[in-house]
């Protein structure tokens, strides 16, 4: 079952709630205020992996890579 952020726009909280897909875009209490005005959010994450020569390799999944450039792969900050 997949993990979802959402945010509440009453107390400005994000959380996470664990739910099916087809629940996920359902209305969702906040967990701080108990508010009704929440709203999934776009979830980023980063998955690292080890190559056959032992160097690590970053990617960026879920969206754009840092707020410095819109790769997925970025040099710069290793996203």
């Amino acid at each position: 079952m997949p993990l979802y952020e959402y945010d509440c726009d009453d107390c400005e909280c994000r959380f996470e709630v664990l739910c099916s897909f087809s629940q996920a875009d359902k209305p969702v209490a906040c967990v701080e205020c108990s508010g009704s005005h929440t709203r999934r959010a776009i979830s980023l994450f980063c998955a690292v992996s080890k190559g056959g020569d032992g160097g690590e390799t970053s990617r960026s999944l879920g969206g754009g890579g840092c707020s410095g450039c819109a790769s997925t792969n970025c040099a710069t900050c290793g996203a």
